[in-house]
Parts: structure tokens; sequence; C-alpha cells
């Protein structure tokens, strides 16, 4: 048995990293745990294990008493003096449990019990592992497969260990199946009532900045600063990137070679859209840039209340907000004032003068008032070449025409006659 008992040990070092005396004494506290459920709670009962023979040895420390009242509690002066000569009633004595009891010990019910207990030490000191290593890699990004899940939370094997990805950290559009090979970020080792407990996160901003960390070697030595980043996990991240060295583009060093770089951030995201901005003090310049491609018209600044009121053409509004509005509150939380995007006021010439000169242009018939030409145009009437496609029944429908159907087009056709006349005149004879 004792071989076996050390091949567990050797076994359980190897895989799970856990330092042999660590173990041993996990061991030992099962072996007192067994002891217990066997022979019953015997005083002070402790037990070692030779670390290289694997032998074991327990014992219990009883009181000596000239009349034995509780045997898991004391011990007869003849039989005390059996382990120790000269022992004296009311003194302690360290009473060896047999080789048969502690044979007895890994009885059928002992030993599984003693089995969960060793389970729940290795468990413990296996803790005790994950706070130690992992304390220091808070910040990280690493690599795992999914195992399985609880409730909606997803429990992620790291290999030695199993990390914890939450509900609140997972990224909305994204879907896990057993299996599945993916990378998060280290955000947190907690202590929990159960033991210390590693959270991951796909959802948090500082996954893609490490990303980009990993990706782009500029940002790693330090050439390229991240001056800010502004994410809506799943769907879109914004990112202010800055350059210590005029000779670098930070921009294009994180987009990279034909889109490389980036490529390979998206595609980890799971075609997320990222995109990369200049940061820059003058905040204008910053923020044109934050919501290019559209034009900024106006730009006005509430110091008092870091609000930022912008205009845009008509036709680039929505493409300035965004969808569900998204571009502008990425742009408010990327600058850190709040930006308000309308609209500019379309030039009052354009549309409204058209409109005015073909009213201006049907009053001008002889036989049509200037009020039955505004009423004409405004039903899609806009030339004299309209008009005369009508049919009576069709202007007497209009409340502003009416009974003035029959003159209006008998107003249309003779201009059009005089308008033939003008322009093939009879000769002269």
């Amino acid at each position: 048995m004792n071989n076996e008992l050390l091949a567990v040990i050797d076994y359980w070092e190897r895989e799970k990293g856990i330092q042999r005396d660590v173990l041993i004494a996990a061991v030992q506290n099962m072996l007192v745990a067994a002891a217990r459920k066997a022979i019953g709670p015997a005083r002070e009962l402790s037990c070692t294990i030779d670390p290289k023979t694997g032998e074991i040895r327990a014992a219990a420390r009883l009181i000596v008493s000239e009349k034995v009242i509780s045997k898991h509690d004391q011990i007869s002066l003849a039989e005390a003096r059996r382990y120790k000569p000269d022992a004296q009633v009311g003194e302690e004595v360290l009473v060896p449990i047999s080789a048969e009891q502690i044979q007895q010990i890994f009885g059928r019910i002992a030993s599984q019990y003693g089995k969960q207990a060793l389970m729940q030490e290795i468990r413990k000191a296996e803790k005790q592992l994950i706070l130690e290593e992992f304390k220091d890699r808070v910040g990280d990004i690493v690599a795992g497969t999914v195992r399985r899940f609880e409730r909606s939370d997803v429990i992620v094997d790291l290999g030695r260990y199993e990390a914890l990805l939450p509900n609140r950290e997972r990224v909305p559009t994204e879907e896990y199946q057993p299996g599945e090979r993916l990378r998060a970020y280290v955000k947190a080792v907690e202590n929990t009532p159960h033991g210390p407990e590693i959270i991951l996160s796909r959802a948090d901003p500082r996954f893609v900045l490490k990303l980009f960390q990993l990706e782009v070697t500029e940002i790693a030595d330090g050439t390229i600063e991240i001056r800010g980043i502004a994410r809506e996990p799943g769907f879109r991240t914004k990112l202010a990137v800055y350059s210590r060295d005029p000779k670098v583009d930070p921009v294009g060093a994180c987009v990279g070679l034909r889109g490389q770089r980036v490529k390979n951030i998206v595609r980890e995201l799971n075609n997320e859209r990222v995109d990369i901005i200049p940061w820059s003090p003058d905040l204008r310049t910053f923020i044109t840039a934050a919501l290019n491609p559209a034009t900024i018209k106006k730009f006005e600044v509430d110091e008092a209340n870091r609000r930022v009121h912008v205009l845009v053409n008509a036709d680039q509004l929505s493409q300035a907000i965004g969808k569900r509005g998204q571009n502008a509150r990425l742009t408010s939380r990327l600058c850190g004032w709040e930006v308000d995007i309308d609209a500019e006021a379309p030039p009052t010439s354009g549309f409204e003068e058209k409109v005015a000169q073909a009213v201006q242009a049907l009053a001008s018939i002889p036989g049509i008032s200037e009020a039955q030409a505004d009423a004409l145009v405004h039903h899609g009437f806009l030339s004299l070449e309209d008009l005369l496609q009508a049919e009576e029944s069709d202007l007497a429908a209009f409340p502003e025409i009416g009974q003035d159907a029959a003159a209006v087009l008998a107003a249309a056709r003779a201009e059009a006659q005089r308008r033939v006349v003008n322009i093939n005149p009879e000769p002269a004879r």
C-alpha cells in the first residue's frame, strides 16, 4: 500500500504542480479524518507519512487514569506503562495505532470518506496555487477551452486550472460551444467563499487594448500610445492613438501593411468594427477625426457643461449619429465631452425657388390667376406641357380649380397655340 500511496502523490505532483510536502500534509489530514470515522474520535489523533518510504504512523495522545471512563480520551495505568514505563496517573501518553487499525482505516466506508477529505485538501491547495500564480497575471490574455456552462456563465479550461467567464463579461453577439478554443482577458483573481477564482472577460475594453499591444510592436515598445478607447462589445470600438515619434504614423502602424494587423484583431473580435483615430490635443480636430467621414459645418463648445454642439450636412446626419446613436455615444466617451449632432438647415433657394418659378410661369398665361397657378404647381402641374396633358375631370377634382377647370384648359391651349404661331410666323407677301 505504501508504494501505491507514493505513486498517487507523485501523480498529483506532476499533474497539478502541487508541492510534495503540501500533498503529504493533505494525505495526513485525510488519514486523520478517516481514522476518526473508522475507530472513533480519539483524543489528539495525529498521523505522519515518511516521504521516502510512504510508511504511515498514527498515534493518539491519551490521559492516564486509574479508572477508564472514555476509551477515546483515557488509558489505564497498566496499559500506559506498556508504552511508557514511568507513566503516572494524570499525564499524557502517546499511544501508537496498530497496523491492523491502520488497515481498518482503509475500510470501504472510511476509505470513501477519506478520499473525499483528500480531494478537498487537494482542491484547497490547488486554489492556493491559483492565487499565487495568477495574482500577477491580471491584465494578461490567456487561451483556453470552453469546458461547460453554469447557467449563463462559461467555465474555461486553462490546462491546470479552470477560470470563469461570467455572463456580464461575455460579448452579447458571441455564442460558445463546449470544446471551442477562445482567448480572454484576465480581469481579476477574486477570493470567494469557495477559494480563489480566475475571472475572465471578452467584453472589457482592456481586452482590445491588450490585443493591440500584442499585435502592434510600436505600441509594445512605447513609440505609439493609446490615449483613449470607447467600446460597445460586439458592435464597434473607437481607439485614439498618438505617436511620440513624428516620423511614425500612429494610424498606419496600427492598421499594418495591407491592413493585416487590424484584420487579425477584428478576426479575434468576431468582426467587431474597429475605428482607429489619431489623437489630437485640439478638441475640434479630435472630434472631426472621430466623426469622419461626416463633414462638420459648425462647431460650438460649451466649456461650463463640457458639451460640444456639432452641425453636419443633412445628408450626413444619420452617418454622423450612427446606428441607434452608436457613433455619437462612442465619440462622447472617447473625447470625454457630451457631443450633440444636428443637421444644418438647407438653404431657402433651390426647391422653394423652383416652385416659385413654376408658379410664376403658369400665372403668366392669360386666363390663369396666381392662386390657380399655385394650386396647379402644388398638385404636380409644373409646366404648360403638364397642363395640356390633363383632363378636365382631373382639374375639376381640385377644390382650388373646381368649375374653372374648363376655362383653365382653354387658356392653356390658347397659350400653346400662340407659342406655335410665334415660332413659325407666316412669310410676308
